[in-house]
């Protein structure tokens, strides 16, 4: 910020300069506030809000912007432009080995916030950054509302329970709540077949699918993510899974590296939207990011071909190497 100096010869034709330059000085330089500033030249504080006002427009004091955040909109650019997304949000994350989470859940709960409105249907994942995102949204009463889960509950969590959370996200905008009333994994293909068609769950989805904007996570196989930590998936299954190539999950369905679904019966007993049936959902905002996730996050973004990806700074980087990296 810098602070011009004024010209002797209108000195005489504006008396208020001087008062002026000094209270542009005192507030932009020094740090004082208002009120002080008023104080210490012994006028009242409106005064001082018209004369910092007029020498903005007067181009006395000239604000330079020098923001450590430019790389961030580079690496935004390159991921819309790489990947085909709409629209990129990177969140400053310095360390490369360190947990995102809340990072990306800060970005995510800003962004999330500007989305909601009246009348909207919302289809919502679950894990670790969707729960970690709750306290950064802006809850306000909206009226015709409806936010409903894409994957059936998970009885032995609690925390990071898919139900848990929808109804958290709904009571933020009082909004209507729809749940899938089944496990996530159900013990066989027939038993999920069996609760699509004939327990009206399968209408849970239909309706999902027409939803205004669906927001989604990814999980890792690496590693001992949501989903092996609580148990739901075997350590057993898990082996398998990355036997066939799965790379990770998308509400349970777990994909390969090309972003299809594996051959895998995990897969035929999970009780959630389908990947081609997301796919259908116009705005899609894509929330994760970490060290174990650069995989699944690029078999994701070829299934969903999500509207809105949101990530931190490293995984980004990752995210821009050539794959295999």
């Amino acid at each position: 910020m810098d602070i011009q100096e004024p010209g002797r010869e209108r000195a005489i034709s504006d008396p208020h300069e001087q008062t002026r330059i000094r209270a542009a000085w005192l507030y932009h330089v020094e740090g004082m506030t208002q009120s002080e500033v008023a104080k210490a030249l012994g006028v009242n504080r409106i005064m001082i809000t018209r004369l910092l006002s007029e020498a903005r427009k007067r181009g006395e004091v000239v604000v330079r912007i020098k923001s450590e955040f430019a790389p961030l909109v580079e690496l935004e650019r390159k991921l819309e432009q790489g990947f085909g997304i709409k629209r990129a949000i990177v969140a400053p994350f310095l360390d490369p080995v360190a947990d995102p989470t809340r990072t990306i859940a800060a970005a995510a709960g800003e962004h999330v916030s500007s989305l909601m409105d009246h009348n909207l249907t919302v289809g919502v994942g679950w894990g670790r950054t969707m729960h970690t995102m709750l306290p950064f949204i802006e809850g306000k009463p909206l009226n015709g509302v409806r936010v409903i889960s894409l994957l059936g509950g998970i009885a032995q969590a609690r925390r990071f329970n898919p139900a848990e959370f929808a109804w958290q996200f709904a009571e933020l905008f009082d909004a209507e709540g729809y749940l899938v009333p089944a496990p996530a994994i159900v013990d066989s293909a027939e038993t999920k077949h069996t609760l699509l068609e004939h327990c009206g769950l399968d209408q849970i989805f239909d309706l999902a699918e027409n939803c205004d904007v669906a927001l989604l996570s990814c999980g890792g196989i690496s590693s001992l993510t949501t989903s092996y930590r609580l148990g739901h998936v075997s350590e057993r299954e898990r082996g398998s899974l990355k036997e066939v190539g799965a790379v990770g999950d998308i509400l349970y369905n777990f994909l390969g590296i090309d972003g299809n679904r594996v051959d895998h019966p995990v897969n035929d007993r999970s009780v959630c939207m389908p990947i081609e049936r997301l796919t259908r959902v116009n705005n899609k905002v894509l929330i994760s990011g970490g060290p174990e996730k650069t995989d699944v996050l690029r078999a994701s973004i070829l299934a969903l071909k999500p509207t809105t990806f949101i990530t931190d700074e490293q995984t980004a980087i990752r995210l821009l190497l050539p794959a295999g990296n």
